[in-house]
């Protein structure tokens, strides 16, 4: 599979990004990219995703670049963190367990 990201940029203030101020850490899991992205023509289609800024995490896979947010939209079944370098996609958690990018 091929993945393209585009990059949209959103300015949020940092109470509505984190709303678990006394948590640093996400709990990263990887997640099958044929299950978070709708199902593709064929291996070699290219998919444009449009992502929303990367964030501080490091991409726990290719320890590369720091992930990049990408939301729900057209071909995209659930929010979730992509690395661009490896093509890897990853559901967030905060330590308690509570989901990371919902909204």
């Amino acid at each position: 599979m091929n993945l393209q990201a585009s990059e949209k940029h959103t300015h949020l203030s940092s109470a509505s990004r984190r709303q678990h101020q006394d948590v640093d850490c996400l709990v990263l899991s990887e997640l099958n990219p044929l299950v978070v992205v709708d199902h593709l023509d064929g291996e070699q289609a290219t998919l444009t995703l449009l992502t929303f800024g990367n964030v501080r995490e490091i991409c726990p896979k290719c320890q590369q670049g720091n992930l990049k947010l990408v939301l729900r939209q057209t071909s995209v079944r659930m929010a979730h963190l992509f690395c661009a370098d490896c093509e890897s996609c990853f559901d967030a958690r905060y330590a308690d367990g509570a989901p990371a990018l919902t909204i």
